[in-house]
Formats: structure tokens, C-alpha cells, sequence
């Protein structure tokens, strides 16, 4: 959940809506269904051409297809390539509009669950060229329910060993079942030169999931009226450059990404990638900037707000970041494998990252930070997450009231479901389950805690998303109810 708009670095952790102009995008397996379901219009032909090139794979055949019909998407053939390798393709599911020079319909990701609304635009006049295509990720149709399963594990434990073998999966898949596990399994390289096998004892970098850490530790402050949630930022850093922010948006405002405070990936980010060693190094670089909207107004994914949070955490707790959440957070629940130490320093059991770059895996090491911070980018195991999920449902991190306030949803987002403090909660089928997914080249994770069902589901891999998100979307889409 949220791991597209989580990531460590602005490319697929997030941005908001996942987004893709779809030459990056849509292959349908059912294309021998298509053309009897397609209206006899330009736009439908060109859609079911492009579909039909698109997921025949061949790179040669498509660069050909694109300089005919769509001569501006061919300048990013080998991300479309890349995304088509990820994906796995597309169903086509129905159409939803239709007329001679436009075309959208839905359309099912062929090695996941998830639907998008694909969406062309043609050239009025022969040969109708593709102006544009463009695919948005949308919650799966009301109408086309997905039946829970009794033997969902099993179906699990096969759709792994299939996204092994085919290079889709890298990683580790925890299930639990009321706090025990039911399931644990790790697939692929830990570090592909050594040809070190992952397990599920093996660290992965996290992206944006240590947000639930920090607005874990925020939330117990709170509990121990040493910070209010409705007090602006400046009553905890009186001087913050930026006196608007200050004065104006609430601790509750950057737990909700309402607060109009930005991202930090960028051309800034990454000329200063490695001079960013503390959180106070961020609040120099950014800290003039204006709010991008009246705060409060609406939801825009902010890490500048979560590194807000971690120096509100270091200059209320009177101590630095990381050590707090290591010795409020990590050892009361007993997480002896996550932290953020820098990249620089030799962490036994971290996994190298890979990143698709032309087709082939390359380690992602040019693209980290210094370190992990507030906002994202720290180092776990799916057996850790598992003991955050059971501190937090047993109320070791935090009471009742406050553990319910931590997870309960309170603004809409854009994909669905509700963002709480540091957690995203929806429904699936009917089930609340509230969590955080990250992602960026070379990382990809996710943890879902759905305590109707009793099921926790942890998925950490190392490599590009949504590799991770799609194993967890997959098992949390199928498990029984209770």
C-alpha cells in the first residue's frame, strides 16, 4: 500500500497517482478476445495494434510499430520495454468510452491484480496516429469480485516460485496468522555477483516504510503531552526559516501529507545526495521554501513533511533521530535487524538493490542517500516488520487509544482508501487493513496488518517496484476472512 508514492527517490515510490504515459505501458494477454470486443473506430484499431505489438516483447517490432504510430514515445522504448518486463502485460477487461479519435477502457495487470484505465488519443485524420496513451492504476471493479481462498497460501507459494523463475521476485514473503507465522519463504539473490541467496533473516532497504517508525515515535510524544497534534511546526523548531510553514502547519498536517511542505527528490537532492548526512542538512536545503498550498486544503505526498517530523522528534526528545526510535520503537518490539546505518558502513545481511538499467540488473548503489532518515530509507526483515506489526496490535509501542489513532484513516487519497498517521488504511474485499508500502529503483516492500482477518503480511524484495507490492496485493487479495 502506497508504495508508489513512497519511494526513496522520484521515480516509481511515488509521485502521487500512479501515472504512466502508456507507451510505458499496457499489454494485454487477451488480445486474441480483443478485436470482437473493440468498436471498429481509429482510435480501437490503434489501441488494439499498439496492445498486440506491445506484448509480442520484441523490441525491434515495437521501436517499428512506434516510428509508424506514435513517432514521440520512441525516445523512452527502453523503459516501455522495462515496464512491459515488470508487468507482465494486460487483459482486456471492457470498454468505457468510444468515439472516432478517442478510446479508454480497463484493463487488468496480466501477473497481478491490479486494474488501470488506459486511455488513447488518435489523429483525426488518416494514417491516425497515437497522440497519446495513458494508463492510471484504479481500484479493482466492484463488479468483478476476487473469491477469498482457503488454500490462498498455496496459490502464494506458486505464484513465487513462477516470478522467481522468471526474474519477477527477488525478496522475502512473511505471512502470519494472529501474531504466528503461517508462512515464510525468500526467493532470488541477497547479492547476484556472490550469488548470496536471500532469506528471511536477510535486511532490505525499506524505502518509505520506516514512516509508520517515525509517526510511531511522533505518536508517543503525543501520548505523553510532549507534542500536540494540532500545534504548528514552529512551536517545536521556533527557527524554522520558512515562518509561513511555521506558523501555519500542524504536527497533524505533516502525519496526513496535508501540509503542503513538498518532496525532496530533484535536481537539489541529487546534487547534494551525499552532503546530506543529518535531518538538519535537509531543513538548511529546503527549509526557505513556501507551502505549495494553503495547509490543510488537500493530501500531496510530502517526505519533507516526515523529515519535519524527525527533527520535531530530535528537538522535543532532546536526542538524535535514530536513537530514539532504535530505543522507543526497534527494541520494545523487538527488531534486532532494522536501523538505518549509512550506506558507507558495512551492514552484515543488507541485500545489494538492483535496478533494471537497459534490460539488465545493476546494483543501485549510485542512487542511495548517506543514509535512511524520517521520511524513508532504512533497513529491515520481514520477521522485524512482524514484530512492529505484534507490538503495535499487543499495544507495547503505544495504548489503545493512541495505537487507534496512529492507524485509523483520515483523509481520502487519490488512490484509494485513507492515509492515517504514517499509515495508509483501505479496505480489501470487505477487510480493514491498515499499513505502508516503499519503493525506488532497487527496493520495493510492503506491510499490510488487517486485524479483522488476523492476517499480517510482510514482503520486502530487492529490487524495482512494484515487485514487492504486487506478492502483497496478491495474498491480501485472497486470504479467508477470518
Amino acid at each position: 500500500m502506497f508504495a508508489s508514492q513512497c519511494r526513496h527517490r522520484a521515480v516509481a515510490g511515488h509521485a502521487t497517482l500512479f501515472v504512466i504515459w502508456l507507451a510505458a505501458a499496457l499489454h494485454t494477454a487477451g488480445l486474441s478476445q480483443a478485436p470482437a470486443q473493440l468498436p471498429d473506430t481509429p482510435a480501437a484499431q490503434q489501441f488494439s495494434a499498439w496492445l498486440k505489438t506491445f506484448n509480442n516483447g520484441d523490441r525491434a517490432t515495437f521501436l517499428e510499430f512506434l516510428d509508424q504510430n506514435f513517432p514521440s514515445r520512441k525516445a523512452s522504448i527502453d523503459r516501455d520495454m522495462d515496464f512491459r518486463d515488470r508487468t507482465g502485460g494486460f487483459e482486456f477487461v471492457k470498454v468505457e468510452e468510444s468515439t472516432a479519435t478517442r478510446f479508454s477502457g480497463l484493463v487488468k495487470e496480466r501477473d497481478s491484480d491490479q486494474f488501470a484505465r488506459i486511455e488513447i488519443e488518435v489523429e483525426p485524420a488518416d494514417p491516425h496516429r497515437i497522440l497519446q496513451l495513458q494508463l492510471r492504476a484504479i481500484a479493482r471493479p466492484a463488479e468483478i469480485p476476487l473469491p477469498r481462498m482457503s488454500d490462498a497460501l498455496a496459490a502464494l507459494q506458486s505464484k513465487l516460485r513462477q516470478d522467481a523463475a522468471a526474474d519477477r521476485f527477488a525478496g522475502a514473503v512473511l505471512v502470519a496468522k494472529h501474531g504466528k507465522r503461517v508462512f515464510g519463504e525468500a526467493y532470488g539473490l541477497a547479492d547476484r555477483d556472490k550469488k548470496i541467496p536471500n532469506s528471511l533473516e536477510t535486511r532490505f532497504r525499506i524505502g518509505s516504510m520506516n514512516k509508520m517508525f517515525t509517526a510511531t515515535a511522533v505518536l508517543q510524544l503525543v501520548q505523553a503531552g510532549k507534542v500536540k497534534l494540532t500545534e504548528p511546526l514552529g512551536t517545536y523548531l521556533p527557527d524554522y526559516p520558512n515562518k509561513e510553514i511555521a506558523s501555519n502547519v500542524t504536527i497533524h498536517q505533516l502525519l496526513t501529507h496535508t501540509g503542503g511542505t513538498g518532496d525532496i527528490f530533484g535536481p537539489e537532492f541529487e546534487a547534494h545526495r551525499l552532503e546530506l548526512r543529518a535531518l538538519d542538512d535537509y531543513l538548511k536545503l529546503y527549509g526557505t521554501r513556501a507551502p505549495q498550498f494553503e495547509p490543510g486544503s488537500r493530501w500531496a505526498y510530502s517526505n519533507y513533511g516526515f523529515l519535519l517530523l524527525g527533527a520535531v522528534i530530535e528537538r522535543v526528545a532532546g536526542e538524535s533521530y535514530y536513537d530514539y526510535v532504535r530505543d522507543h520503537v526497534y527494541q520494545p518490539a523487538g527488531m534486532t535487524a532494522t536501523g538505518s546505518e549509512p550506506e558507507s558502513e558495512a551492514v552484515p545481511g543488507r541485500a545489494v538493490g538492483y535496478m533494471k538499467d537497459g534490460g539488465a540488473w545493476q546494483p543501485n548503489t549510485g542512487t542511495l542517500p548517506y543514509r535512511g532518515t524520517s521520511a524513508g530509507g532504512g533497513y529491515s526483515t520481514v520477521e522485524d516488520l512482524l514484530r512492529f506489526a505484534n507490538a503495535l496490535e499487543t499495544h507495547k509501542l503505544l495504548d489503545a487509544h493512541h495505537t487507534d489513532l496512529l492507524t485509523t484513516g483520515k483523509v481520502a487519497t487519490p488512490m484509494g482508501g485513507k492515509y492515517a498517521y504514517g499509515f495508509g488504511e483501505q479496505m480489501r474485499g470487505g477487510i480493514r487493513c491498515f499499513g505502508h508500502g516503499g519503493g525506488a529503483p532497487g527496493m520495493n516492500g510492503d506491510l499490510e496488518i488487517c486485524p479483522q482477518s488476523g492476517f499480517t503480511v510482510a514482503v520486502l524484495a530487492n529490487t524495482d517496484p512494484p515487485a514487492a507490492q504486487r506478492i502483497a496485493e496478491f495474498i491480501e487479495n485472497r486470504l479467508p476472512e477470518r
